[in-house]
């Protein structure tokens, strides 16, 4: 049991990678690999801040700067420079790897004896338990001002930036700030899962964001089926079920451990799972008109 709680907190902990992919990828339609480098970003960051004993608030407020940083390069290079997105995010994930080094001036923090938001807080004494319930808080903050923030004018000049840029932009919106802060936010959400998964680990590593962001990209996509599933038209809703799809990617990456399938290979079936998840609409459409 305690094995799919763990595989439920990792879940949450990536919520904010989710959300970031969400914002990126279906809002603005831009593939922003910037991810890799923004979460491991996010967990030096967090390493350095809570080693030095800064307080959690100060150093959450550091990653979220950080991470929003990181985007934003990324939205002047693709916007400004005129260069692919695609290779923006690239350019400064790669940018990045070094950065990172020179933030921790190491390749691993280990976070002994620091004061954790796992800690900081006492809910209840089983200690699996009192990580979930300060998640779950922290999941709900997110959702509701994500939700909020898309409802308002400006998030729906957001939206409609995504959605139809030629029409947004002969309303008079700059869509290039648009994008630029989009990328922003979400990076500062993906720095904000490296806070999170550092401090439950214990530890940030300097190879810990390879291949993130086809968690956060398998999260998005089962959220999108299970948003087509219960019809979900609430902006708040399709958030929730997003973050829904997050933890049953981990639940489900989880079963693939207890049936005994080597550790080694679990980057290849989260590649694998992804590929599937991805397939499954080709396949249904195929079917259906064999």
């Amino acid at each position: 049991m305690d094995f799919y709680l763990t595989a439920l907190l990792q879940g949450l902990c990536f919520s904010g990678i989710a959300l970031g992919i969400y914002i990126s990828m279906k809002i603005f339609n831009i593939p922003d690999i910037t991810t890799d480098g923004s979460y491991a970003l996010g967990g030096m960051v967090t390493g350095v801040m809570l080693t030095h004993t800064y307080p959690l608030y100060i150093s959450m407020i550091a990653v979220l700067i950080a991470g929003g940083m990181a985007g934003a390069i990324t939205g002047l290079i693709h916007t400004k420079l005129k260069i692919n997105a695609l290779l923006a995010g690239i350019l400064v994930m790669t940018a990045l790897y070094s950065i990172n080094l020179t933030v921790a001036g190491r390749s691993n923090l280990p976070l002994i004896g620091t004061e954790l938001v796992f800690t900081f807080f006492h809910i209840t004494d089983d200690v699996n338990l009192n990580s979930f319930w300060i998640l779950a808080v922290i999941v709900a903050a997110l959702i509701s001002l994500i939700g909020y923030l898309l409802k308002t004018d400006f998030g729906i000049a957001m939206r409609a930036t995504g959605n139809s840029e030629t029409m947004i932009r002969a309303l008079g919106v700059n869509t290039d700030h648009m994008k630029i802060i989009g990328l922003a936010l979400a990076n500062s959400l993906t720095a904000l899962s490296g806070f999170l998964i550092t401090q439950l680990q214990g530890y940030a590593d300097i190879n810990m964001g390879i291949g993130i962001v086809i968690i956060g990209l398998g999260s998005v996509i089962i959220g999108e089926t299970l948003i087509g599933w219960f019809k979900s038209t609430s902006v708040w809703g399709s958030l929730l079920l997003v973050l829904a799809g997050g933890v049953v990617f981990q639940l489900v990456l989880a079963v693939t451990l207890a049936v005994g399938v080597d550790a080694n290979l679990l980057k290849l079936v989260t590649a694998l799972l992804v590929l599937i998840i991805v397939s499954l609409p080709r396949l249904n459409f195929i079917k259906r008109y064999d």
